[in-house]
C-alpha cells in the first residue's frame, strides 16, 4: 500500500478526510497546528505553509517517510506546493493539488459540509469513485455531475 502525506491533520476536515483515505493509502498524518502531548506520537511536526522553506522540508519528510503522495489541505500549503510541483516530480512524489495556474481558475470551498461527495483526483481519475475519468487535474474537491466542474475544497 502506497504511502500519503496528509497536512492540517488536526482539523475536523482533515480527519474526515483521512477517514475516507484509510482503506486507500496507508497515511502519515502532519499538521503545523499546536498538538497536545498526549496525541504527539501521532502526528509528524511540519511548518507553516507560508515559511520560505515549507516545500524543501515537505520534500525531505516525504523522503525520509518514503511517502509516495502528499495532500496538502490548507490553502497556503496548496499554493506554496503547486508553484513546486516540479521539484516533488523529480523525485517521484506525486503533490495532489492543482498548479499555480490551475488554482487561479478554480473556485475554492473551505470545510465543505460533511454530506458532500469528495472526489481525490490523481491524474484526473477520482480514487473514491473507483476511477472515473473527471478531468486532467488533481486535488482534493467536489465535482460537477457533468465532470467539467472542480471546486478545490481546503481545511481552515
Amino acid at each position: 500500500m502506497k504511502k500519503l502525506l496528509l497536512t492540517c491533520a488536526t482539523r475536523s476536515f482533515s480527519m474526515r478526510v483521512a477517514q475516507q483515505l484509510s482503506e486507500k493509502f496507508e497515511l502519515v498524518l502532519a499538521t503545523a497546528d499546536e498538538v497536545p502531548a498526549l496525541f504527539g506520537n501521532r502526528y509528524h511536526k511540519i511548518p507553516k505553509g507560508v515559511n520560505p522553506t515549507y516545500a524543501h522540508e515537505m520534500l525531505k519528510m516525504a523522503l525520509d517517510l518514503e511517502c509516495s503522495y502528499i495532500l496538502p489541505m490548507g490553502l497556503d500549503e496548496v499554493q506554496t506546493l503547486g508553484a513546486s510541483l516540479l521539484l516533488f516530480e523529480e523525485y517521484g512524489i506525486q503533490v495532489l493539488c492543482p498548479s499555480m495556474g490551475d488554482l487561479a481558475d478554480l473556485t475554492i470551498l473551505e470545510n465543505p459540509a460533511a454530506g458532500l461527495p469528495l472526489s481525490l483526483v490523481v491524474d484526473g481519475y477520482d480514487i473514491f469513485e473507483s476511477g472515473a475519468t473527471v478531468g486532467n487535474f488533481n486535488g482534493l474537491g467536489l465535482i460537477s455531475d457533468s465532470g467539467e466542474s472542480f471546486i478545490l475544497t481546503v481545511a481552515k
